[in-house]
């Protein structure tokens, strides 16, 4: 029979950049759930590239962050998004980030997004994230 499951949205996250990125993630049958904190020691040096996926609802939770529409190109389209606020991004539309940190130095969010993101790699590693340079899993 299958199981609720619940978790801490700021306990067990992976270092994915010692100082400056700690995530987790967890995978239903439709949907991922990731929880994505940067930290501004070294956070605010890592800036996400432009990447789709399946339909996406973002909570941020602490700090704030700019979520840009496009490529990675000057004069995308820019959506703010404040500390206790939701948006949902259409599947497949290309997007990608940029934080604003709380008076904690932290951005925080909560990612569900359907169907699951399996770039993200299995549930107890380090959770991949589409730094700007780096090469995307498959």
């Amino acid at each position: 029979m299958t199981k609720c499951r619940v978790f801490g949205i700021d306990d067990g996250l992976k270092e994915v950049v010692a100082d400056g990125l700690y995530m987790k993630h967890l995978f239903g049958k439709q949907i991922s759930v990731s929880v994505v904190k940067f930290v501004e020691k070294v956070g605010h040096d890592l800036p996400a590239k432009a990447h789709v996926h399946g339909e996406e609802a973002s909570l941020q939770l602490v700090g704030g962050c700019t979520v840009f529409e496009g490529l990675g190109q000057e004069g995308d389209a820019a959506v703010p998004m404040a500390a206790h606020s939701a948006m949902i991004i259409p599947a497949q539309l290309s997007h990608y980030g940029s934080n604003h940190f709380g008076a904690q130095g932290v951005s925080m969010r909560l990612n569900v997004v359907t169907p699951p993101r399996p770039e993200f790699g299995p549930e107890d590693s380090v959770p991949y994230y589409p730094l700007k340079n780096r090469v995307e899993r498959s």
